[in-house]
């Protein structure tokens, strides 16, 4: 069965071209050197980069799998949740291929594709699992009973792990995307040199981090970092404020695994692309964990994830129809 996968569902423009699970191609078209200017994504330019490259994207995913799009058999869109403007680029062109052609078209929840990333890979787990997504828009964790099958165990109250990342990074000065920038120099730096706060919210499995936010803002007000600033207090900052943001979200899993008595972890998400999260996700080995961590380019926002769901979901029946919707959000 060959699967056309898009999602449009932030500043990435992507394409897929799946044959059951095997990846064919998944091509991404990347809009960073627009948004970075500005310190973050800007829902016009971004939906308007989409309307420009979706046409292109798909004809370099097509020619790369080497199939036509006669050869489709269903096409996954992401319908949500998501930046309006964006989704409705990707869910409109979708519809309009499935009207023309006849092919069959099924909405995914991004969320979903993030989960089911993993099913990309050789080894997947056995059912039920926990998954951490962690990303730009999101930090949640689900038990996962099977394909379709989602209990929400816990989720961000305010800012997601990625978003903090970026806006501490506009605060070093770092540019956009910050997640990689305070992990490059995390590497460098001290993590024990400032004490940042922990924010676990005992007895829930909530997420919070603008608290952590605003002390690693304060902690830069009285080092007056606007006069000091060098390269070795921002390696040291920013090793600090990760070594917290990882502490919580490895301790937040552990308790969830406890309660749920489930030691089968997926973490996935832009943010589970970050090189300490990932090398303490395999410590967790050491103590009984079984760890899943979906190769880095399934991480971050890609075609691929979404086609993967898709493929999944019509397998058990399901598809949609020209009514389908965007929706900026869409509870799993």
């Amino acid at each position: 069965m060959i699967i056309l996968g898009i999602d449009t569902s932030c500043d990435d423009t992507s394409v897929a071209v799946l044959e059951d699970r095997k990846i064919l191609s998944n091509i991404v078209s990347s809009q960073i050197k627009f948004h970075s200017k500005y310190g973050g994504i800007v829902p016009e330019i971004a939906s308007r980069k989409h309307i420009e490259r979706i046409w292109d994207v798909t004809d370099k995913a097509l020619n790369e799998a080497k199939v036509n799009l006669s050869d489709v058999d269903l096409i996954a869109v992401c319908h949500g949740p998501g930046l309006i403007g964006s989704l409705l680029v990707g869910l409109c062109f979708a519809k309009s291929i499935s009207f023309v052609s006849g092919k069959k078209l099924i909405g995914v929840n991004h969320l979903e594709g993030h989960i089911q990333a993993v099913f990309l890979e050789e080894e997947y787990p056995e059912f039920p699992f926990l998954s951490l997504i962690v990303s730009g828009g999101h930090t949640s964790i689900y038990r996962v009973d099977d394909f379709g099958k989602y209990v929400e165990l816990g989720r961000t109250r305010d800012d997601a792990a990625g978003e903090a990342y970026d806006k501490i990074a506009k605060l070093l000065g770092l540019g956009y995307p910050g997640g990689p920038f305070i992990d490059k120099l995390a590497k460098e730096g001290n993590s024990d040199k400032y004490p940042l706060p922990r924010p676990f919210l005992h007895g829930s499995l909530d997420f919070s981090f603008s608290g952590l936010k605003t002390a690693t803002k304060a902690l830069l007000r009285n080092l007056n970092v606007d006069q000091n600033i060098n390269d070795e207090l921002i390696k040291d900052i920013s090793a600090s404020f990760q070594a917290s943001v990882v502490e919580v979200l490895i301790e937040k899993i552990k308790w969830a695994a406890k309660r749920e008595n489930i030691k089968r972890i997926v973490i996935t998400g832009g943010v589970a692309a970050n090189s300490e999260l990932r090398l303490r996700a395999q410590e967790l080995k050491n103590s009984g964990f079984q760890i899943y961590l979906p190769s880095k380019n399934l991480c971050t926002d890609n075609a691929a994830m979404i086609a993967i769901a898709g493929y999944h979901k019509f397998k058990k029946g399901e598809t949609s129809d020209l009514f389908l919707n965007a929706h900026a959000y869409l509870p799993l």
